[in-house]
């Protein structure tokens, strides 16, 4: 039987967990690990604790060594630069403009632009706070001295049907090296020394804004847009459709002002968050291309993740130590007694677990550097789902219980006692557009309101897949005639 008093760790013992001891106050401050002359101003993990000017050394060697490992931007490629104002973009333009200036040994050889799109209206802000966001915005932009477009998301509803075929990829001759690139363009700024000392550019010398236009979209494109939002059933569906129609927008952009690669600031953290939502949203076969450093779904243009291994602590230390301005937008609002998105959830649940356990989002992360970065490849228009552009995943739709259910919620009677969805045929019909789309896709579909509010461009591309289809198919089934003519 234990008679052992607390003090001897018997039954009397206090069980709760040991805490961590804090440091005594007279302690000496830690050395940089680095140079291990100066006090650490920061610990970045465990045992890693650095001095200011050791940490900015060690940020910009971790940008620099990301694009040059991967080597899929070229000198003299055009490049636009993604930014929302956050921290992790504004970060990754900060080490842009520093990797271009005239002081930098390695000088990066991409000719960048800015594009910002403004989310204003469906995150609930009045026209004058979209004003101030807008004029703060433009600040920074033309700070840069870089090439630089403002966009609005109502221009999304204004997108060509063309946005969701992929643009003209790599053609079947292969193009030259990226050594060979860089030779040939250090040999132009050589024979363009002459003029300007070989230390610019092409398309920097001048700073290029869009030309003037209202600073705020039509009211009536506004209302069409929130009109299109408040049709969504879930805030989960509301994600998804924001970060499509951003991403088309920024697409379009792209390939009107001639940009070859898109830079986005998805830091660690944001990996690692979207990689467990993609599981949750059924985009498992898709995980390598949304979470890679590069995603080359759309052919004529790839996006590509610089920041993907920096930890939002680091990108944090990093915007305050070095005063790297940011302008943070508010959330997506969510309607009353709505259920949070499976965003947030995981970003929570996420976030939780690192605070216990540090490791979680580099374990998450680097779990999802193991994925094959080459998934199923789509020989044809009809093998890419219609919204995200990648291989269909759907092998037999009969056995895919989403489809009936569509197609119930289409023949369910409407209010006169009529059967709207008997009328609702071809094109026009909800179910027409399931084989289109991917298993995620069509989860999100589901949830997005009736056809009308969907974007123009989405039915009209649909609605051409659905015909073209159609034609396929009556064409397969003709006979052929007249196969002997001999014979009547």
């Amino acid at each position: 039987m234990c008679e052992a008093a607390g003090d001897d760790g018997g039954c009397g013992a206090d069980t709760a967990p040991a805490r961590r001891r804090r440091a005594p106050g007279h302690s000496h401050p830690r050395p940089c690990v680095k140079c291990g002359q100066s006090s650490a101003a920061l610990v970045i993990r465990l045992g890693d604790a650095f001095c200011r000017g050791c940490f900015r050394e060690y940020f910009v060697h971790k940008f620099r060594a990301m694009l040059g490992k991967n080597r899929v931007i070229f000198p003299g490629e055009k490049v636009l630069l993604a930014l929302s104002g956050g921290a992790a973009s504004s970060a990754m333009l900060r080490q842009v403009q520093e990797g271009l200036s005239r002081e930098t040994a390695k000088r990066l050889r991409f000719v960048p632009g800015l594009i910002y799109v403004d989310e204003g209206a469906v995150r609930r802000q009045s026209p004058a706070q979209r004003e101030q966001s807008l004029a703060l915005m433009e600040t920074l932009l033309q700070a840069t001295g870089f090439p630089y477009h403002l966009a609005h998301l109502e221009q999304a509803l204004e997108l060509p049907a063309s946005i969701l075929r992929p643009g003209p990829g790599d053609s079947g001759e292969p193009g030259p090296s990226y050594k060979e690139a860089v030779e040939d363009f250090i040999q132009q700024q050589r024979q363009e020394g002459d003029r300007d000392g070989g230390t610019s550019l092409p398309g920097l010398g001048t700073q290029v804004g869009d030309p003037a236009a209202p600073r705020l979209p039509a009211a009536a494109r506004t209302q069409e847009l929130l009109r299109l939002f408040e049709a969504v059933e879930t805030s989960t569906a509301r994600e998804e459709l924001l970060q499509m129609l951003r991403t088309h927008l920024i697409l379009q952009t792209a390939r009107t002002r001639g940009y070859a690669k898109v830079m986005t600031g998805e830091s660690c953290t944001r990996v690692a968050i979207k990689l467990l939502t993609n599981l949750a949203l059924g985009r498992g076969a898709f995980l390598a291309v949304d979470t890679g450093f590069m995603d080359n779904r759309h052919g004529d243009v790839m996006v590509v993740r610089p920041m993907r291994e920096y930890m939002a602590k680091e990108i944090a230390f990093y915007n305050h130590f070095f005063d790297v301005p940011t302008v943070i937008a508010p959330p997506l609002p969510t309607k009353r007694r709505e259920k949070p998105s499976i965003h947030r959830l995981m970003e929570r649940f996420l976030l939780g677990l690192q605070e216990d356990f540090p490791s979680t989002i580099s374990t998450v992360y680097r779990t999802g550097e193991k994925l094959s970065p080459a998934p199923a490849k789509a020989s044809s228009e009809s093998q890419r789902c219609l919204l995200c552009l990648c291989a269909l995943d759907i092998a037999g739709e009969e056995e895919l219980a989403l489809e009936p259910t569509l197609i119930t919620e289409e023949l369910e009677p409407a209010g006169d006692g009529c059967c709207q969805g008997a009328l609702a045929v071809g094109a026009e019909s909800r179910a027409a557009f399931i084989p289109l789309l991917c298993y995620s896709c069509r989860l999100t579909f589901k949830e997005l309101g009736p056809l009308a509010t969907l974007p123009p461009y989405v039915r009209a591309e649909a609605q051409r897949r659905i015909r073209r289809a159609e034609m396929t198919q009556q064409s397969q089934e003709v006979p052929l005639e007249d196969e002997e003519p001999g014979k009547s």
